[in-house]
């Protein structure tokens, strides 16, 4: 049995596809998390309690903003990989992804260019939710492609 480029890639990809589960599940977690803040109105009489809440809606889309560019990293890597093992099949159905990652990067939902999660524009009530949709969509992705990979 000969152990080729492909095989390589194929195992890689299937420890790195691993990382991307993970990602995706702490960004359904962030999302539910920022989702119940939503939900529960600020309390007015208590300004320590909305700064406290201020304080954590920003630390979850800075750790958010984190995680983005080594989740585009490592799906281009797998692109880039199965492209010169020339694994057709499995570029075609990561191409996808990677070109909407690519847009997402570039053009985001939030009305500021600059960031991608943005603490005021993702506490919006459709922006958060598309969030969700597509943190969920990821992982059912990531999930599938896991055991692709593992086949």
């Amino acid at each position: 049995m000969i152990f080729t480029f492909a095989a390589f890639c194929y195992m890689l990809s299937l420890v790195l596809c691993a990382s991307l589960i993970f990602f995706a599940i702490w960004h359904i977690t962030a999302f539910d998390e920022l989702h119940s803040d939503f939900k529960v109105p600020v309390d007015q009489d208590n300004p320590l309690h909305a700064r406290e809440r201020l304080r954590n809606i920003e630390r979850i889309c800075s750790l958010l903003r984190k995680l983005v560019l080594p989740e585009f990293a490592i799906h281009s890597v797998f692109c880039i990989m199965f492209l010169c093992a020339q694994e057709w099949m499995t570029v075609g159905l990561n191409a996808p992804l990677l070109f909407y990652n690519t847009w997402r990067y570039f053009y985001s939902p939030t009305d500021t260019k600059e960031l991608l999660y943005d603490p005021a524009s993702v506490m919006n009530g459709d922006t958060l939710k598309f969030c969700q949709k597509e943190a969920w969509c990821k992982m059912c992705f990531f999930g599938l492609s896991f055991f692709y990979y593992l086949f």
